[in-house]
């Protein structure tokens, strides 16, 4: 909103300095800020309200280590997070703009899903929370509004690389950084923007991969029905990642801090998506209008890292599924919308050995106690993280190592850009 405001200032009165929230720099640092300053001013009002009902987290017992401290602790402080994200974004960020848009609806959309399980777990006192099913269904039908959305909406575009002269620039000790990022390029954009399921892929020489070329076969206008590879994508993407970043959400600050790391790095790579100089320095796609999407990433990276004064161990307050499908939800919506969901695997590693160790431990001991009547495990307990604990790893040096290992996950997801 104050965005337009401003941009009325700026060009309508020409009133001096009003024309700063032009910048998407600029209305990012606020977002980040504000978002941090919610986060901590809402977050202690938010605890003590769900103190107050007796809203405890109902603990399992596990035989963990610190295990029966955590009972009771205040859980759904999820909302805490969904508040320092929306708002930030809604003063700051232009809400015309689609992928804002999409951001917005991810958002509201798994954190009510997730408020509705910490609901029926905390105050209709059932353990199980929302059905396995039901959840599922959820994350499925916002990937399909989510992949119709990018598929058809015209403002959905990307500018494909064209081979061009090198840009000669004048070079002196006073030369621009920008100047200096001219000059070594021989890459611009064409002029016109297209619709198109192109996306980036990582090691590659040419670095893209188009969705309709697995449909190829089907003839000459294969590109009409790209929508058949491309929807279920997002739909498997979504719910991955989602139902990912919940498995991680086992002790304090693990999937919070996780986030906060993957965030930083979804922001630089949307900012330099929707840059051209920079889309053209890194000889990457250039995606109009994605840049608006930094602010939104901005206010993300606050929340989470201003949840992490009262999640950080030990924890005053839990996320719950309100909190963790939707971080989870936004991460995967967000590659997706500035074309990086193959990074995911890479970027969001931590996820990904999470979920595969709960796959893994269960489909091992399945199949043992089918052939031998006994079940065996891999692993002392699933997801991951319990296993260090079972090995008596105290929770804060498991959650360091981890986070250790998301940063270099994400710098690796970096250099990808021309590691290739």
């Amino acid at each position: 909103m104050l965005y337009y405001f401003f941009d009325y200032l700026h060009y309508d009165l020409r009133i001096p300095g009003t024309g700063v929230f032009q910048y998407i720099s600029f209305r990012a640092a606020m977002a980040i800020i504000t978002s941090l300053i919610i986060s901590l001013l809402l977050g202690k009002k938010i605890i003590r309200y769900l103190q107050r009902k007796q809203v405890g987290e109902i603990v399992r017992e596990l035989g963990l280590e610190g295990q029966k401290e955590k009972q009771g602790t205040p859980t759904m402080g999820g909302l805490i997070i969904l508040a320092a994200i929306l708002i930030p974004t809604i003063l700051f960020a232009r809400l015309l703009n689609v992928y804002v848009i999409i951001m917005i609806v991810t958002t509201v959309w798994l954190g009510f899903i997730g408020y509705v399980d910490d609901y029926i777990k905390v105050f209709k006192k059932d353990k199980a929370g929302l059905a396995g099913k039901f959840k599922i269904l959820g994350q499925v039908g916002l990937g399909i509004i989510i992949g119709f959305t990018l598929y058809y909406n015209p403002n959905v575009v990307v500018k494909e690389r064209l081979p061009s002269e090198k840009i000669l620039v004048q070079q002196s000790s006073s030369a621009s950084v920008i100047d200096d990022i001219r000059a070594k390029e021989n890459v611009l954009y064409a002029p016109k923007a297209i619709k198109s399921t192109i996306t980036t892929i990582p090691f590659i020489k040419d670095h893209e991969f188009d969705y309709a070329y697995l449909i190829k076969w089907i003839g000459d206008d294969y590109r009409r029905w790209s929508w058949i590879i491309f929807v279920p994508m997002v739909i498997l993407i979504i719910t991955a990642v989602s139902n990912g970043a919940n498995i991680t959400d086992g002790i304090d600050g693990l999937a919070t801090g996780t986030s906060a790391i993957i965030g930083a790095t979804l922001g630089v790579l949307a900012y330099v998506s929707g840059n051209t100089v920079f889309a053209n320095y890194l000889n990457i796609m250039y995606i109009p209008n994605a840049g608006e999407l930094v602010v939104f990433i901005a206010a993300f990276v606050g929340a989470c890292v201003g949840f992490l004064w009262y999640n950080a161990y030990p924890a005053q307050v839990f996320m719950g599924d309100t909190g963790s499908l939707a971080l989870g939800g936004i991460i995967a919506t967000f590659a997706i919308a500035i074309r990086k969901e193959l990074l995911i695997p890479i970027l969001c590693g931590i996820f990904l050995i999470e979920n595969l160790s709960v796959i893994v431990q269960v489909s091992y001991f399945k199949y043992t106690k089918k052939k031998y009547g006994e079940g065996r495990r891999i692993f002392k307990m699933s997801p991951l993280h319990h296993h260090y604990q079972k090995l008596g790893y105290h929770e804060s040096k498991i959650v360091s190592r981890f986070w250790i290992i998301g940063i270099f996950l994400a710098v690796l997801t970096i250099i990808t850009l021309k590691l290739r």
